[in-house]
């Protein structure tokens, strides 16, 4: 168990799925929920799942397509912008969109004040991350853009 946390430190599940998040790069910070996605968690929303299917929550006049400039426009309603860079900005919060070897989106992550990040696994669980590196591979892809809002 974590300490002071009373969640687990070391999943078989994380370990298998991503190999390159090494056991000191991340530490559960939620327990399993399907009550929202990491699309959701990465705009700091946790009471819905984000998705641009007609059965899921998506913004209103964003196109319900699978694609980055729809997932773009999706964060871009909620204020995010563009940036060119993952390195932590003071007065601004980022959000890393992944994607596969075709371009399709294929998770989301959110950059803390600290500098690390924040994942929600699909239905499983919430994870701080140091690096964006680290969940690269099979599952997600790669980072495929980088957006930042002023944070309120």
């Amino acid at each position: 168990m974590g300490q002071g946390t009373g969640l687990q430190v070391v999943d078989d599940f994380i370990e298998l799925n991503f190999p390159n998040l090494s056991r000191l790069e991340y530490q559960i910070t939620s327990p399993q929920t399907p009550e929202y996605n990491c699309i959701a968690w990465a705009a700091c929303d946790n009471t819905r799942w984000w998705w641009p299917a007609n059965d899921y929550f998506w913004p209103e006049g964003v196109e319900r397509n699978e694609t980055l400039e729809a997932f773009i426009q999706a964060y871009k309603t909620f204020g995010f912008e563009s940036c060119q860079t993952q390195l932590l900005e003071t007065g601004f919060e980022k959000v890393a969109i992944y994607v596969d070897s075709h371009g399709g989106p294929t998770h989301a992550a959110r950059q803390l004040r600290s500098g690390k990040w924040t994942s929600k696994l699909g239905p499983y669980k919430d994870i701080e991350h140091n690096s964006l590196e680290s969940l690269n591979g099979k599952e997600y892809g790669s980072v495929g853009c980088i957006l930042k809002r002023p944070i309120k």
